[in-house]
């Protein structure tokens, strides 16, 4: 599909691999379509419904892929699957300077994943790279592999309401359950110094610091409610590193052509799993690579579909 460019934006293919100078008329506001080269892309299917709850997976499953660094994480759902990415912001910020664009020039970011329709062939981007869609991730190969491809020509796409914002200033970690048991054991420990301390002379300054801690935090008035409420969230991260842990392993699978990995669920305090295309000879190897893992398992074969059921 297509749509008339406007006039008062311009939009340009970021590529920390082209050489030439970005060029863009002075005044204009900018679209910046990011390369692959400037995000980690998945899509999956997930134990959740929401992107909102799938938001809180990101972190545990691009965990055993990214270096070491500070990133942020965006996912949007198409059909019965997540399209998960993870970016930083750093790094996106530092080649922008590199290509002089200013911040204040740009009026959205988008990802190429969201903004490309799928297409037959390759479209080059540089003088070494050319897109192409490979299991439906838009992915970058050497121009060298492909014998014919299309030129880029961005005015031609209908962009998505798909965008991010940079952080521009310390990296912003978005509250999730680890956090907020980090937060709690503080305010827990800070409670127990503030009631020995209850002791000695300064009583009147002991209960003001108290109370300024039990409303920072949002604590429950009695110590009774926040050890339960401590207990409850240490179960949630026991639970949710076994259950990420787990999901990473059969991410993690070396499945081969043809063999495809159909649901990942979380039910009933049980993780499912079903795999398709496994032969008999294959099921008994997968069976061999799981238990090598220490994944704790039941797995039953029918015809070419394998099914797991994990205890967590």
């Amino acid at each position: 599909m297509f749509t008339r460019f406007k006039r008062e934006t311009q939009r340009v293919f970021l590529d920390a691999f082209a050489r030439e100078k970005l060029e863009y008329e002075s005044g204009k506001k900018l679209t910046l379509i990011l390369s692959p080269a400037l995000y980690w892309v998945k899509k999956v299917k997930l134990p959740v419904k929401s992107v909102r709850e799938a938001k809180s997976l990101l972190p545990s499953l691009f965990e055993d892929e990214l270096l070491a660094g500070e990133y942020s994480y965006y996912a949007y759902k198409t059909g019965e699957e997540f399209v998960l990415f993870a970016y930083e912001d750093k790094k996106i910020l530092s080649l922008l300077q590199e290509r002089e664009i200013a911040i204040a020039d740009i009026d959205s970011i988008h990802f190429a994943q969201s903004e490309f329709e799928e297409f037959e062939g390759a479209i080059a981007v540089n003088e070494k790279q050319a897109l192409k869609w490979q299991n439906g991730l838009l992915t970058l190969v050497p121009l060298g592999w492909i014998e014919t491809h299309e030129a880029l020509n961005l005015e031609a796409l209908t962009l998505s309401s798909y965008t991010i914002k940079l952080q521009q200033f310390n990296h912003i970690v978005k509250s999730s359950s680890m956090v907020k048991i980090a937060a709690l054991l503080v305010a827990l420990i800070a409670v127990l110094a503030v009631e020995t301390y209850i002791a000695s002379a300064k009583k009147d300054a002991v209960a003001l610091a108290r109370e300024e801690i039990f409303s920072k935090y949002k604590l429950q008035s009695t110590m009774m409610q926040n050890e339960s409420a401590l207990k409850k969230y240490a179960k949630i991260h026991t639970q949710q590193n076994s259950l990420r842990k787990q999901i990473g392993e059969f991410l993690k699978l070396s499945l081969r052509t043809g063999e495809t990995l159909t649901l990942i669920e979380f039910k009933n305090e049980k993780l499912f799993v079903t795999l398709e295309g496994i032969s008999t000879s294959r099921y008994v190897t997968l069976v061999d690579e799981l238990k090598k893992k220490g994944i704790k398992h039941t797995a039953k074969q029918n015809g070419e579909r394998m099914t797991l059921e994990v205890k967590l």
